[in-house]
């Protein structure tokens, strides 16, 4: 019985399955890796170039946001999505350096890719690699500079460090000035700074230089009534989570009326109810109105004739954003509205900001919710200045959080590299060479720097490094004349925070990729998983069957 079987092939994975194991796998994947990396590669640090990604619905965006772009490419690998994973990751945390955590990332493997062919294994990379990024955190924290938010200087340099390159260089120092001044305002007691307390508006008309930071807040939406006044100067502000509309009735109520008088007065008695909600809003002394949800017409005459400035229908974050900024509270029932609950705004004003009518809520006593218009030629302008505005801001964040800098310029990824060399010597064996690999990866931000700026790689790399042997820890490049220079005394500065992830999470998606040593994919198909549906049945045999009844 057994002879007769003895030949057949056993199927454990379904047809049309596919699977890449060994080397092959690694091969693969490392491929794949390398190429998003290279994707992104040049757009790294001031001189980079943007990318035009085009989407299947022809919309256009042109960044070099690395995550931006990452996100937009429609991307199949699986080990590939991994880096558009590091990227996200690094966006979530830091909101910059996205592209240098992809690129080193990639770098690690090609790296490790060398090992592989000399026979090392896997495990004994990851050990290396892993070894590698603890060191590289103790010599990056050796290599902080402290930083406070009153030094107003070193964060507008760290804004500017993170908007060079991002299309926004015309007026990067205005810009910078506004999310030092936006990060500022909204710092809380404890030192933490939401950068979602940052309204950024964009609007497409002006310049960039147009662009202007509002003490408070900026409602997309203009007023209700054309009688209403234009402009309230030392508003009184109602935050009102609540309809001024009549309440239908929950249950369903008939009411009968059989003259006209009493049709008469049930209308006048409507009219009675909103005229009573809109005099009670106006007892509390408000002349401003903010309402979340709906407002009756006939309300609205009446809100107008108070000469109250009315605003509806707007989004709850906005409402939370303008109790903050205020400092009212939103109510959530008229009737229990009072005096102490209504904020206050030095001017609340409607604007024409390129054809579109805005509410402005300004000079706010403490604000702790400020808004940014940006303006711009395009609206690939706009949205790009968006981008950079938000990594800005994000960065800022973070250093006032953190209170450490690094200086950038590819100083910090060199100093890496020399320290974690002379590591290495210690270590010994075989991971000595994974962490000497390491090394060589981290020195791939300053020539990927260089050859953006239309330098030699090699004769800035050699540059940079005589001069961190000698002790110069914050030499980086200077991308204008190719020369090494003190980036602390250039300006050139980012948080710490930005350099720790980077490299921790390029490192554990390296090691991840590098331990995959198996690619199993599996086809989804017809009836019984395969494709055509032919039974399930390996070798097609539920079609040959067919032959034997003709």
């Amino acid at each position: 019985m057994s002879g007769q079987f003895s030949g057949t092939p056993i199927y454990i994975l379904r047809e049309g399955s596919q699977r890449t194991a060994g080397r092959d796998a690694q091969r693969s994947n490392i491929m794949a890796a390398k190429a998003v990396a290279g994707a992104v590669r040049t757009t790294l640090g001031p001189k980079g170039m943007d990318k035009m990604l085009v989407d299947t619905m022809g919309d256009v965006v042109i960044t070099n946001d690395g995550v931006t772009i990452l996100k937009e490419m429609d991307i199949e690998h699986p080990a590939a999505k991994m880096m558009v994973e590091i990227a996200k990751t690094q966006d979530q945390e830091v909101g910059d350096g996205t592209t240098t955590a992809v690129v080193l990332a990639g770098e690690l493997l090609k790296q490790a890719e060398e090992l592989l062919e000399q026979e090392i294994h896997p495990t004994v990379i990851a050990a290396g690699y892993r070894a590698a990024a603890d060191k590289s955190m103790e010599i990056l924290k050796g290599l902080a500079v402290s930083v406070s938010a009153k030094d107003e200087d070193l964060l507008r340099k760290i804004a500017v460090t993170a908007m060079t390159g991002k299309g926004s260089q015309s007026a990067r120092d205005e810009l910078a000035a506004m999310a030092v001044r936006a990060v500022r305002a909204v710092v809380d007691e404890d030192g933490t700074v939401d950068t979602d307390n940052i309204t950024v508006e964009k609007k497409v008309g002006g310049g960039i230089t147009d662009s202007m930071m509002v003490n408070g807040v900026v409602i997309d939406k203009d007023r209700l009534h054309p009688n209403m006044p234009k402009s309230v100067a030392d508003a009184r502000i109602a935050l009102l989570n609540a309809a001024v509309e009549i309440e239908k009735t929950e249950v369903d109520a008939k009411i009968q009326i059989t003259s006209p008088d009493q049709l008469q007065a049930f209308l006048d008695q409507e009219e009675n109810m909103l005229k009573g909600m809109v005099d009670r809003i106006a007892a509390t002394g408000a002349n401003v109105l903010f309402v979340q949800k709906g407002i009756d017409d006939l309300a609205q005459h009446f809100l107008a004739k108070a000469g109250i400035y009315t605003v509806r229908r707007i989004k709850k974050s906005d409402m939370e954003k303008l109790a903050r900024a205020t400092g009212g509270r939103v109510v959530t029932s008229i009737h229990e509205i009072s005096k102490e609950d209504l904020g206050k705004a030095g001017l609340v004003e409607e604007r024409k900001v390129s054809d579109e009518k805005m509410t402005f809520v300004e000079d706010c006593e403490n604000p702790k919710s400020v808004s940014i218009i940006l303006r711009g030629g395009t609206e690939h302008v706009v949205d790009e200045l968006d981008r950079a505005m938000e990594d800005a801001l994000r960065v800022v964040g973070v250093a006032v959080q953190d209170k450490l800098l690094v200086a950038g310029g590819g100083a910090p990824e060199v100093e890496l590299a020399l320290r974690l060399r002379a590591y290495a010597s210690t270590v010994g064996g075989r991971e000595q060479l994974a962490i000497e690999a390491f090394a060589n990866a981290m020195e791939v931000i300053p020539k990927t720097l260089a050859e953006n700026a239309g330098l030699d790689q090699i004769d800035s790399l050699v540059a940079l490094r005589s001069q961190h042997e000698k002790g110069m820890k914050t030499a980086g490049l200077d991308m204008d004349t190719g020369k090494p220079v003190d980036m602390l005394k250039l300006g050139v500065v980012e948080p710490l925070r930005v350099k720790t992830q980077a490299i921790n999470s390029a490192a554990e998606a390296a090691i991840m990729i590098l331990r995959i040593d198996d690619v199993i994919a599996s086809k989804s198909g017809g009836p019984g998983g395969m494709p055509g549906g032919a039974g399930g049945m390996p070798g097609g045999m539920g079609g040959m069957g067919g032959e034997d009844f003709e």
